[in-house]
C-alpha cells in the first residue's frame, strides 16, 4: 500500500539549507589577516632597519653624506686591529655572562623561596616585577644616585658599618664601573627569569615531588636531583632571552658611565653609537653592532636544541 502525501511529505529529505560563509568561515583568509599587523610591524620596524644596517655595514657611508661606496670587508677588518673594539668585546662578553650566571643562581633560589607558602606571597611576587617594570631611564638615575661619588648609599652604608677603608668612586675606576654596570644588569634581569623558572616550577608533577620527600630525599638532593633536571628547558630559555637581551642592551652603559672611564667600559652597542652616529662613520658603526649577531644566532640555536633534547628525555 502506497503512503499517502503527508507520509511523503514526512520522508522527503529535507532542503538543503544554503548558509552564507562569512569571514569567520575562512580560517586561512581570517588567520592571515590576524597576523598582518604583527607581520606589518615586524617588517617596517625590524626588519627593514635590520637589511638596512647589513648594507651600511658593506659600507663607507658616513653621515651627513648621499655618497654610498661599497667597502667590502673593509670594515670589518678595521675592526680586527682596534684595541677599543678588542675591549669592547671583551666587556660584551664579560657583563654576558657573569650577569646572566648571577641572573640563575639568583632566579632559582627566588623562585624556590616564593614557591613556599607563606603570609604576603602575592604582594611578594608583584613587588618582584618592579625592577622590570621600571623605565630603564628612571631607573639608572637612580643608580646613578646610588653610585654617587659624593652621596653614594652603598659608601656611606658601608663607611656607617665599618667595612670602607677608602671611598669608592665607582664610576671613575674601571673596576668598580664594571662591578656597578653588571649590578645594574642583575637587578634587571633577576625579575624576568624569576618569574619564568616559577612558571616552571608550576608545571613539576607534584607526585614527583612527593615521592622524592617520602624517599627522604633532602631540599639540596631534590633541588639538584628532581627540580633542576625537570627545569632544564624552562632555564635555557630564560638564559636565551638573558644573554640576548645583555648582549645587545645599550641604555644601562650609556646612562650609566657612557663608556668611560676612559672607554673602559664601552659594549658593542655603544661603541656602535659612538662610532656611527656621534662620529658619524655609519659602515663602521654598523659593522660593530653586527659583529656579534652570528655568535648570537648560532648561541641561541644551540642552546634551544639542547632544551627541546632535555624537554624530550624527561
Amino acid at each position: 500500500m502506497a503512503p499517502g502525501p503527508q507520509a511523503q511529505a514526512t520522508l522527503a529529505p529535507p532542503a538543503p539549507a544554503f548558509a552564507r560563509r562569512t569571514l569567520a568561515d575562512r580560517e586561512s583568509v581570517l588567520g592571515t589577516l590576524m597576523l598582518a599587523p604583527a607581520l606589518a610591524y615586524v617588517i617596517l620596524l625590524v626588519g627593514v632597519p635590520f637589511a638596512l644596517a647589513i648594507l651600511l655595514s658593506f659600507s663607507s657611508a658616513t653621515a651627513g653624506s648621499l655618497d654610498f661606496t661599497w667597502a667590502g670587508l673593509r670594515n670589518f677588518a678595521k675592526l680586527l686591529g682596534d684595541p677599543q673594539f678588542h675591549r669592547a668585546l671583551g666587556n660584551t662578553l664579560r657583563f654576558m655572562l657573569v650577569s646572566q650566571v648571577l641572573v640563575m643562581v639568583l632566579a632559582v633560589s627566588a623562585a624556590h623561596v616564593l614557591d613556599a607558602a607563606f603570609v604576603g606571597k602575592r604582594v611578594v611576587r608583584s613587588l618582584l616585577l618592579l625592577p622590570w617594570a621600571a623605565p630603564v631611564a628612571l631607573a639608572s638615575m637612580a643608580w646613578v644616585w646610588i653610585f654617587d661619588s659624593t652621596f653614594s648609599v652603598v659608601n656611606w652604608t658601608l663607611k656607617v658599618l665599618g667595612l670602607l677603608p677608602g671611598w669608592l668612586y665607582w664610576f671613575g675606576e674601571p673596576g668598580l664601573a664594571t662591578v656597578a654596570i653588571i649590578t645594574v644588569h642583575v637587578w634587571r634581569m633577576f625579575p624576568f627569569a624569576t618569574v619564568i623558572v616559577l612558571a616552571g616550577m608550576s608545571v613539576i608533577p607534584q607526585d614527583v615531588r612527593e615521592a622524592a620527600v617520602v624517599d627522604g630525599a633532602g631540599f639540596f638532593r631534590r633541588l639538584f636531583h628532581v627540580n633542576l633536571p625537570m627545569l632544564l628547558p624552562v632555564v635555557t630559555v630564560a638564559v636565551v632571552f638573558g644573554v640576548v637581551f645583555t648582549a645587545t642592551d645599550f641604555s644601562v652603559v650609556w646612562l650609566l658611565t657612557r663608556g668611560g672611564p676612559y672607554n673602559s667600559t664601552h659594549v658593542l652597542a655603544t661603541l656602535a653609537f659612538q662610532r656611527g652616529i656621534l662620529g658619524a662613520n655609519l659602515g663602521e658603526g654598523a659593522a660593530v653592532a653586527l659583529f656579534l649577531l652570528p655568535v648570537l644566532l648560532v648561541a641561541a640555536v644551540v642552546m634551544l636544541r639542547l632544551a627541546r633534547r632535555a624537554e624530550v628525555g624527561t
